[in-house]
């Protein structure tokens, strides 16, 4: 019976594909395109934990998704060249293409023995001729509106350097659940007339663009050094630290793992519960390693993790009284959005928050996101300054020509790391 209901969701939600609009985000606009991942293909375990950013003489991203309607469509893929805020930029597909802009997905397996059926898709991204911004779009068939998923990745070249800049922290303003980061660039191998003006950067942390820092003014210029000094004395631009991730395990269905409760086995898809959480805040920072909010797809009752790993609905709880704000499930297993797919409900009768979501075997981190005005954010969680995450600084030149924003600089800085 669940199973039937949620193909006609499924289904129903597909006659709709007309109301689709593309939004320059990571999102699935379809309910059942599933298990969206974007990763550089290192050949190492942890590839598809890494952030969706190549050099361009190394352009070696790969596309993955589930498609939940066991029957192999014509999907294609397009290529979006974006500005540094991600908007569509003015450049032609041929300045930054070498074929033309429409690539079809070819390369597909089929599930083995799950009780949801479903196709898993490959792609390899074609190479790109110049660094900057871009989103991959899928969409089936010809129709460019009937939309399946957009991606983003960035494609860079390391022409401006960034140093460190510890000499000044900013004492006094630096929150014990604040974290800040202090750099210099230089861009002596870059013909730039007006830095303040055409050199532009983005702060992300984790992976994350919600909370990303971007329209950061230099604090000083060195002319003379033909350097930007980046110091940030306020609390404007310094992110909340956060706390380590929540995280729960079902790799396994016959045993599952940390933090899963009841598994109910009387229908299919199974129902996993997952441990009641309880807020953290005001408690004491506690280490241990997490994924930054990423996840893993793995399934160790069977040999291939891809191709008969089950999905499952898995209810997150958090007991708590109500708050003065939505409460959001927050991480890559939500694609960090704050919409009604990651919204929780307040259960009156249990007094606690509640969310099921449609999810894929493995291991996923997650967190407790306040959303409202004037909130602090991380009030269910706590933040610490202690806490590990990983930092990217994103270098954006605009040349006379081509009139488009360059990732002239990539770097990733490491706070706290194990």
């Amino acid at each position: 019976m669940r199973l039937l209901l949620l193909l006609f969701c499924l289904v129903s939600f597909k006659l709709c594909f007309s109301q689709k609009k593309l939004t320059f985000t990571d999102k699935s606009y379809e309910e059942e395109i599933r298990t969206i991942q974007l990763y550089p293909a290192l050949n190492t375990a942890q590839d598809k934990l890494k952030p969706a950013v190549a050099p361009i003489n190394n352009q070696n991203l790969v596309l993955e998704f589930d498609d939940l309607i066991a029957q192999r469509s014509n999907y294609y893929v397009r290529i979006v060249h974006c500005n540094y805020d991600w908007t569509k930029s003015n450049l032609q597909d041929l300045e930054f293409l070498n074929d033309y802009n429409e690539y079809a997905i070819t390369d597909y397996d089929v599930s083995t023995n799950t009780s949801v059926p479903y196709i898993h898709y490959y792609f390899d991204v074609p190479a790109v001729k110049i660094p900057g911004n871009y989103l991959l779009v899928a969409y089936r068939e010809n129709n460019q509106n009937d939309l399946l998923l957009s991606k983003r990745f960035m494609i860079y070249t390391n022409e401006i350097a960034l140093s460190l800049d510890n000499q000044n922290q900013g004492l006094g303003t630096l929150r014990v659940s604040n974290q800040q980061l202090n750099f210099k660039l230089n861009y002596a191998k870059v013909d730039v007339v007006n830095p303040m003006e055409s050199i532009k950067i983005w702060v992300r942390q984790n992976q994350r663009w919600d909370n990303a820092r971007g329209e950061i003014k230099p604090s000083f210029i060195r002319e003379d050094r033909r350097e930007l000094e980046y110091r940030f004395f306020d609390q404007t631009n310094q992110f909340m630290a956060g706390n380590e991730f929540r995280f729960v395990d079902f790799r396994s269905l016959n045993f599952p793992g940390q933090n899963t409760g009841r598994l109910d086995r009387s229908q299919r898809p199974f129902h996993l519960s997952v441990l009641t959480d309880k807020t953290r805040e005001g408690q004491a920072y506690a280490q241990y390693r997490d994924m930054n909010g990423n996840f893993v797809i793995d399934n160790r009752d069977n040999r291939d993790p891809q191709l008969s790993g089950e999905y499952v609905f898995v209810t997150f709880t958090l007991a708590s009284p109500p708050l003065p704000g939505n409460v959001h499930i927050m991480g890559a297993l939500t694609n960090w959005d704050r919409t009604a797919a990651s919204r929780m409900d307040y259960n009156r009768t249990t007094n606690a928050y509640e969310k099921t979501l449609f999810l894929k075997q493995g291991w996923y981190d997650y967190q407790y996101w306040l959303e409202g005005a004037n909130q602090n954010s991380f009030k269910i969680e706590g933040s610490h300054f202690e806490t590990e995450n990983l930092y990217e600084v994103f270098i954006y030149y605009r040349p006379f020509r081509p009139q488009a924003d360059l990732l002239v600089g990539y770097y990733q800085l490491p706070a706290n790391s194990r």
